[in-house]
């Protein structure tokens, strides 16, 4: 079956110095898979330890993220040339970070907060230059601290505030739910409307910010019965290190084919066009022409 739409996959990780960057680009593209969101690896991931725990200002830390962000904008110049349509950057600091800057290297919690928030704040100034489309941030989903947890929704609620002042939509990495209504009043208490936050990796059904499902079958046909807005992704890792982590990126193209084998076709629209325009000010029809 040709796919007589656009197929984007909302969350993936591309990695070209490690992993198998554009040549993952290609398997989606030929599956066809046409528009992409490609999210920065965690900076550990790709070599960058921000912040200093003795330093008088861990904000300062911020401006070592640029190395991040701008490796992945340079990957997402490239995907867009392999693509019928293109892909966006998605910049951001992974919540897991604050483990690493407390556990590990000696922060307090307060100065953990303040080098993530200055890193969202690096990012969001991609995004005012159009350089970057969203901005990523979230909490840890695991079992943490209460002092880092309370730091790590303030880092949160600091990329809503960024996300309220240019105008753009923030991706979540979170626990496990299907009821997030109090992070969405967080967004909208901030200026953000709550349908301009996504939680990355959500099952077919959640409350508050837009779910970008997992593409597993089951998930994607309670997101699709259930008329309500859902983007789809991968969560692609792109680590040689853990080759069968998460999903393909051949999956969303796959599960795309299998939505509409199954008559899906409104869902298939919802998931790729209407909510894309919706959450992002995309136009995933029109760009397929660039």
């Amino acid at each position: 079956m040709e796919l007589d739409t656009p197929v984007l996959d909302d969350h993936m990780h591309l990695d070209p110095d490690h992993g198998r960057g554009i040549d993952a680009v290609e398997d989606f593209a030929h599956l066809g898979g046409t528009h992409l969101l490609v999210v920065n690896k965690p900076s550990w991931h790709l070599g960058v330890e921000a912040g200093d725990p003795d330093a008088v200002d861990p904000a300062a830390a911020g401006e070592e993220f640029r190395e991040v962000f701008e490796r992945t904008i340079k990957v997402v110049e490239a995907a867009s040339d392999v693509l019928d349509g293109r892909a966006w950057p998605v910049l951001g600091v992974h919540p897991g970070l604050i483990s690493r800057l407390v556990d590990e290297r000696g922060f307090s919690p307060e100065d953990a907060r303040d080098v993530m928030q200055a890193g969202i704040e690096v990012a969001a100034e991609y995004v005012a230059d159009g350089e970057a489309l969203a901005l990523k941030s979230g909490r840890p989903h695991y079992e943490v601290s209460e002092a880092v947890w309370d730091a790590s929704n303030e880092v949160m609620r600091r990329a809503f505030e960024c996300g309220a002042e240019i105008g753009c939509a923030v991706q979540l990495h979170a626990e496990a739910s299907e009821d997030m209504s109090e992070v969405a009043e967080w967004a909208e208490e901030a200026g953000l409307p709550a349908e301009r936050v996504v939680k990355h990796y959500a099952s077919g059904r959640l409350a508050g910010p837009i779910p970008s499902v997992m593409s597993e079958k089951e998930r994607l046909r309670v997101a699709a019965e259930s008329g309500e807005p859902f983007l789809m992704e991968t969560d692609f890792v792109d680590d040689p290190d853990r080759p069968g982590a998460v999903l393909g990126p051949k999956t969303v193209p796959r599960r795309v084919r299998w939505l509409l084998e199954e008559g899906y076709e409104d869902a298939v629209r919802r998931a790729h066009v209407e909510t894309p325009q919706s959450v992002y000010g995309i136009d995933t029809e029109a760009t397929l022409s660039e």
